[in-house]
């Protein structure tokens, strides 16, 4: 098994927000819900902020906008420790489980890269509601590296 490759270019939460208005912006479309609260060496905490859009029937957040979070925040830990050329990382894999009825309030995700290899990495999220001390769900994603870092 290879080494993880060295992280060598940290960036702020700033800087990061900057970036992905500037080269994912889309992801803000129908407004901003998606807030990057911290990130650290190989971690990242991001909220979704609730919004009627994100309910299902049934009075809870729809797995849709569990999911996004989830990835999101990965992607997110990822540009954090490897620097601008982490917002060319792109998602492999991502599987979730949904563990409980998350209310409808916001959600906040706390990432931790597992491993930053110089193909790929690989972040796990815990998703819990905001006040809530269990879990809603948790998620394993796998994202592709940039070749020209």
């Amino acid at each position: 098994m290879a080494a993880d490759a060295p992280v060598t270019k940290r960036l702020d939460v700033t800087r990061i927000e900057a970036l992905i208005d500037a080269r994912f912006p889309q992801i803000h479309a129908g407004g901003r819900s998606l807030v990057i609260e911290e990130v650290g060496a190989r971690s990242a905490r991001v909220r979704l902020k609730h919004h009627d859009r994100h309910n299902r029937p049934g009075g809870t957040v729809s797995g849709p906008a569990m999911f996004t979070l989830a990835d999101f925040a990965v992607y997110v830990a990822i540009i954090a420790a490897l620097g601008e050329t982490g917002l060319d990382a792109v998602t492999t894999n991502l599987n979730i489980n949904f563990l409980a009825k998350p209310e409808p309030r916001d959600l906040i995700a706390s990432v931790r890269l597992i491993r930053l290899g110089r193909r790929l990495a690989v972040g796990e999220a815990e998703l819990v509601s905001e006040g809530a001390s269990d879990m809603s769900a948790h998620a394993i994603a796998t994202y592709a590296l940039p070749i020209d870092r």
